[in-house]
């Protein structure tokens, strides 16, 4: 919660980064807590992937304040910081072609705990989505948007477990978020409400 509100309420690159980094380290015992082999190697690969979006959102901002001495988020302007951090938040929500973690995650994951991955996680992400929406890059974000929502519908028809339905699911939905965000920012937040809404029950 605490990560969540510092993300959502920040202004500040490193601030928003230091909230995406304490999400994930309070996640990691959750998903690993049953101490079996599966749920070790799904809180491993959400490590390590939450990490390197991390790490990428960081190099954005910085490179941003490198050529225009802004730390603010809404003053992304520069065209590298813009792509690097479209990828970032992609990595972040599991959009396509990012997404294979998702629900090797989820499979892996209690479904409380899958629960919290698939809703209250994807907040922080989708409130830098919707800060940055003007400055992050259309093409990029509209073709993951596309793949996102074929894949998530196609691969989701192949499935026998709940809990891969739902996360092809939730990456069918992100993709639709991030088509809307584009022209229509509290939209998206609707959208994306009503998803929470959906999942939790």
């Amino acid at each position: 919660l605490l990560g969540t509100t510092i993300t959502i309420s920040s202004n500040h690159w490193v601030m928003a980064w230091t909230g995406l980094e304490i999400n994930t380290l309070a996640i990691l015992p959750l998903i690993s807590k049953s101490h079996h082999p599966r749920a070790i190697e799904a809180a491993t690969k959400y490590f390590l992937v939450q990490a390197a979006a991390s790490a990428l959102v960081l190099f954005s901002s910085m490179t941003n304040a490198w050529h225009t001495g802004q730390w603010d988020i809404t003053q992304l302007t520069h065209p590298v910081s813009c792509l690097i951090l479209t990828s970032a938040i992609a990595m972040k929500l599991g959009l396509v072609p990012f997404h294979f973690w998702f629900p090797e995650v989820l499979q892996g994951s209690p479904l409380t705990t899958g629960l919290l991955l698939s809703t209250i996680m994807k907040l922080p992400p989708m409130a830098l989505l919707f800060m940055t929406s003007p400055s992050l890059n259309p093409t990029l974000l509209t073709t993951m948007a596309i793949l996102s929502t074929a894949l998530g519908g196609w691969m989701g028809l192949n499935q026998t477990q709940t809990r891969k339905i739902l996360a092809f699911s939730s990456i069918s939905h992100l993709g639709w978020m991030a088509v809307i965000v584009i022209y229509n920012p509290k939209l998206t937040l609707l959208n994306f409400y009503l998803y929470v809404l959906m999942t939790s029950t």
